[in-house]
C-alpha cells in the first residue's frame, strides 16, 4: 500500500472515531442539566475575563472555566451583584443566577450548550492525543485500539464536555508525562519547553495535578536506573536534574500567567474571606506552614494557594457512601472497588491480557510501561490515601493512561505473531471480540454515562445501591426529570434534589415542591414540610443515601431506603408514589429556624421552635441539639444538660467514625462539661 494511501485511511479512521466520540458528548450533554459545579465554574471563569477577578472559585485553576466561558464574552449578560458572602457560596449562588437570569434571549439551556462545547474540545485534544501516544509508542495499529478504547469508555464520555476540571486535568496530565517521555528519547531544547509549556496547563487545570511533578522525578529516576540511552549514569542524572528544573520554572510562568502574573486573588484591594491563614486552619500543621510559605514569598497566586488549600481540607475528610453504608470519612480500598464496578468488564480483561504479556515475555517495551504505568498508579495510590471519596471522576487519568498501555499489551499479542499466522488471527479475533463488547456495554447505557456500572453490578439502574455522587448522581437530570412529569401529566409533587438550593427544579419548569437537603440546610435555605406528605416524592440518588450527613442516623429519608421505588428518572432519581410520614425532615425546618432565631440574640423564639422540633421528633440528635442550643443561651444550663446528654444516646448509635466526631462536638456544647 502506497504511503500516501495509508496515511489517508489512518487520517480517514481517526477523525471517523473523534466524529462519533463528539456526537456521543454533544447528545448526551443536550439531555444533562447543569451539574453541581458547572455553575460556579461558568460564574468564576466569566468573572476572570470580565473583572480579572480570581477569589470567586479559587477551588479551581482558571484554565478550563476561562476557556468554557470564551463563547459569552460578547453577550450582554445580566450579571448579579457581588452580595459578599462567603466566596464559595457567592461563586454557586451568582452561576445560577446569571445563567438562568438571562432568559428567554439567552437561555440557561443556550448559554450552558454553549460553554459545554467550548470546554468540551479539550477532550477532543484529549483523544487525538491517546490516539498520537498509543501510535508513536506500540505503532498505528495500538493507537486505534487506544482510541476506540477512549472513545467508548462511558467514565470518559460522562465527563468530556461538562464545564469541570477531570477531563482536561486528564488531557494534561497525558500531555506533559507525553512530553516528557520525548525529550528523554531525544533530548533537545525544543522538547524540554513543550514538557514544560504541557507541565502548566496541566497545573492550571486542576489542583491535583501538583502530583504530575513527583511522578515526572519518579520517571526522571527510572530514567537513571535503567539508563534506556546508554548514557553514563551520573551524566544522564545530572541531565534528568536539569530537565526537572527546567520544566518546573517553565511550568510556574504558564501558571502565573493565567493569573495575570498577579498574586492576589482579587483586583482593586478587594480581599478574600476569610484570610488564607484562617482558612488553613483545619489542615494538617505542616500542611499549613507550607501553604504560608509559599504566600510568604509569594511564589504561587493567592487564589491558587487558596485552591489548595481547600483541596487538602476535602482530602483530609469528607463523608462518603460505599455499599450500603455511610462513612464519615474515606476508606482505602473505595478506588479500586470504583474501578471494578465502573469500568466495563471487556476493559478489564484487556488489562489482564496486557499485564499477562508482560508476565509471558511478549510486552517487554519496558521505558513504554513505565511511563505508562507509574502515572496512574502513583495517582491511584494518592487517591487510596485521601479521604475524598466522591466519585470515579477523581481518577479519571487512571482509565486515560490505562488505554494506552491496554492497547500496547493487547496489540503485543498480534503484532509479534508475524510467521505464525494461527497465533496473529487468535488473539486479534480475540481482542476485536473484547474490544466489541467494550463498545456495547458503553453504547448500551447511553445517555447515562455517569451512572454507568458493568453488568456484573446490574448495570446503571443499580449503581446507586453501591456508589454515590458523580459517580450516578451529580444533579444532572433535571431535564429527565421535566419530561417525566409532563409525560406523567403530575402537577404536584415532592422533590429532594441533590444540588438544591445551588440548583433549582423549579428553573426547569418541574412542579415539585422542595425538601430539606444537607445543603439547603448548610446554606440557611427554608425549606418547611409537614410530617406526613403524600407523592409522587422524588429523591435523588445522592441525597436518599443521606452521605453528606456523615452518618444514616442523620438522614431523613433512610425509611426511603428500605422501600422499592415505583420508577427510576436517569439511573439517579428514584420515584415513590403513596402517603409518606417524615418527622425528622419536618422536624429539620424547625431546627434551621431555632437557628436563625439565636443568631439574631432571640434565645425565647429560638426555644420555642426547637421545642416544636423535639416534640415531632424526640429521638434525633439535631432536635435535641437544637434545645441544648436555646435552653444554653438562656442560661438554664441543667435543661440543657439534659438535652445534650439526650443527643448522645442518639449519637451512641451512630457509625463508629461519625460517633466520634458527633460527641466531640455535642460534649464541647455541656455546661460545665460532661458527667464523667
Amino acid at each position: 500500500m502506497r504511503e500516501q494511501t495509508r496515511r489517508g485511511f489512518v487520517f480517514g479512521g481517526v477523525f471517523l472515531l473523534l466524529v462519533v466520540f463528539a456526537l456521543e458528548v454533544v447528545t448526551t450533554v443536550r439531555q444533562e442539566s447543569l451539574t453541581w459545579d458547572e455553575g460556579d465554574h461558568i460564574f468564576s471563569g466569566y468573572m476572570s475575563w470580565k473583572t480579572h477577578d480570581y477569589g470567586y472559585n479559587p477551588e479551581h485553576p482558571p484554565l478550563v472555566k476561562m476557556l468554557a466561558t470564551i463563547p459569552l464574552l460578547g453577550l450582554p449578560l445580566y450579571v448579579p451583584p457581588d452580595q459578599h458572602r462567603y466566596f464559595k457560596t457567592e461563586a454557586y449562588l451568582d452561576g445560577r443566577d446569571m445563567l438562568f437570569g438571562n432568559g428567554p434571549k439567552y437561555s440557561a439551556e443556550s448559554l450552558t450548550f454553549r460553554v459545554r462545547m467550548f470546554s468540551g474540545v479539550i477532550s477532543l485534544v484529549l483523544a487525538l492525543l491517546v490516539f498520537s501516544v498509543a501510535a508513536e509508542m506500540f505503532g498505528v495499529a495500538a493507537g486505534f485500539l487506544a482510541l476506540t478504547l477512549l472513545v467508548f469508555e462511558p467514565n470518559v464520555l460522562a465527563h468530556s464536555a461538562l464545564v469541570t476540571t477531570d477531563a482536561a486535568a486528564s488531557c494534561f496530565f497525558l500531555a506533559a508525562i507525553y512530553a516528557f517521555y520525548r525529550y528523554c528519547r531525544h533530548a533537545s531544547m525544543a522538547r524540554l519547553l513543550v514538557a514544560g509549556f504541557a507541565a502548566g496547563l496541566a497545573l492550571t487545570a486542576k489542583h491535583s495535578t501538583v502530583l504530575l511533578l513527583p511522578m515526572l522525578a519518579l520517571l526522571a529516576g527510572c530514567e537513571v536506573a535503567f539508563r534506556f540511552n546508554g548514557e553514563a549514569r551520573e551524566k544522564r542524572a545530572l541531565r534528568m536534574v536539569g530537565a526537572l528544573a527546567g520544566i518546573t520554572v517553565v511550568a510556574l510562568v504558564v501558571l502565573w500567567a493565567f493569573y495575570g502574573f498577579r498574586y492576589n486573588a482579587r483586583p482593586d484591594g478587594l480581599r478574600l474571606d476569610p484570610s488564607l491563614t484562617e482558612y488553613v486552619l483545619p489542615l494538617r500543621p505542616i500542611e499549613a506552614r507550607g501553604i504560608l510559605f509559599l504566600a510568604q514569598w509569594q511564589i504561587l497566586p493567592e487564589s491558587y494557594l487558596y485552591g489548595l488549600a481547600d483541596v487538602r481540607s476535602m482530602a483530609n475528610g469528607m463523608p462518603s457512601y460505599f455499599f450500603g453504608k455511610v462513612y464519615a470519612h474515606g476508606i482505602w480500598y473505595y478506588f479500586p472497588a470504583v474501578i471494578a464496578i465502573k469500568s466495563t468488564i471487556a476493559f478489564m480483561a484487556l488489562l489482564a491480557i496486557a499485564v499477562a504479556a508482560i508476565v509471558v515475555g511478549r510486552f517487554r517495551r519496558w521505558r513504554e510501561i513505565l511511563f505508562l504505568t507509574i502515572p496512574p498508579g502513583f495517582y491511584l495510590l494518592v487517591a487510596m490515601t485521601s479521604h475524598l471519596n466522591i466519585g470515579a471522576r477523581h481518577i479519571l487519568p487512571v482509565w486515560v493512561f490505562l488505554s494506552v498501555f491496554v492497547a500496547g499489551g493487547a496489540w503485543a499479542w498480534i503484532q509479534p505473531a508475524v510467521d505464525a499466522r494461527e497465533w496473529n488471527r487468535r488473539w486479534s479475533y480475540a481482542v476485536g471480540g473484547l474490544l466489541l463488547l467494550h463498545i456495547v456495554s458503553s453504547v448500551s447505557v447511553y445517555p447515562n454515562y455517569m451512572a454507568y456500572a458493568n453488568e456484573l453490578w446490574g448495570g446503571p439502574s443499580q449503581t446507586y445501591k453501591y456508589l454515590t455522587d458523580s459517580n450516578t448522581d451529580w444533579a444532572q437530570q433535571l431535564i429527565a426529570v421535566k419530561r417525566y412529569t409532563d409525560r406523567k401529566g403530575i402537577k404536584d409533587c415532592w422533590f429532594a434534589y441533590f444540588a438544591d438550593p445551588f440548583l433549582r427544579a423549579e428553573d426547569y419548569g418541574i412542579p415539585c415542591k422542595p425538601l430539606p437537603t444537607p445543603d439547603s440546610f448548610a446554606a440557611n435555605v427554608p425549606r418547611p414540610v409537614a410530617v406526613e406528605i403524600t407523592g409522587p416524592v422524588l429523591i435523588s440518588a445522592g441525597t436518599l443515601n443521606g452521605f453528606e450527613y456523615g452518618s444514616s442516623v442523620l438522614n431523613p429519608y433512610r425509611e426511603f431506603e428500605k422501600l422499592k421505588p415505583d420508577a427510576s428518572i436517569a439511573d439517579g432519581v428514584l420515584v415513590f408514589e403513596g402517603t409518606f410520614r417524615i418527622p425528622l425532615a419536618s422536624a429539620l425546618s424547625h431546627v434551621q429556624r431555632s437557628t436563625d432565631l439565636l443568631e439574631q440574640k432571640r434565645p425565647d423564639a429560638a426555644l420555642l421552635e426547637a421545642r416544636e422540633a423535639v416534640a415531632i421528633e424526640p429521638e434525633a440528635v439535631r432536635t435535641q441539639e437544637a434545645l441544648g442550643n436555646a435552653l444554653k443561651a438562656l442560661e438554664r444550663n441543667e435543661e440543657a444538660r439534659t438535652a445534650y446528654t439526650h443527643a448522645l444516646t442518639v449519637i451512641a448509635t451512630m457509625e463508629p467514625d461519625a460517633r466520634e466526631t458527633w460527641e466531640a462536638r455535642i460534649k464541647s456544647k455541656i455546661p460545665g462539661g460532661p458527667a464523667s
